[in-house]
């Protein structure tokens, strides 16, 4: 998956179109991810140990990974992957990167 834990993206489609998030966790098995703040769901509970009152529990569900975009610079872009080859002294390695296909900064 293009987007991991951690990344700022933007709901590009659905019923939360237009709010940004943090990525709390990752499903990509399912190609899903979970976005702080977006997809709220109310969920009754029973009283139980745990939650004594019950009553209509608020959560975030996961969202499609094809309706987030990555916000870079305030802008929504798309992800791409390159390979770049760092110098040192003694050896040179190359390391695949994610990066911005807007404005060509590389991410990781």
């Amino acid at each position: 998956m293009k987007i991991k834990k951690g990344d700022k993206v933007r709901v590009m489609a659905g019923e939360a179109r237009g709010k940004e998030g943090t990525v709390m966790r990752v499903y990509p098995k399912q190609d899903r991810v979970l976005v702080e703040g977006v997809n709220i769901v109310k969920r009754h509970a029973k009283p139980d140990q745990a939650n004594p009152d019950g009553g209509i529990m608020e959560y975030e569900a996961p969202i499609h990974a094809s309706n987030v975009m990555l916000v870079d610079k305030k802008n929504a872009t798309r992800v791409g992957y390159k390979t770049v080859t760092e110098t040192s002294k003694k050896q040179s390695t190359t390391r695949k990167v994610r990066y911005s296909k807007k404005s060509g900064d590389v991410l990781d």
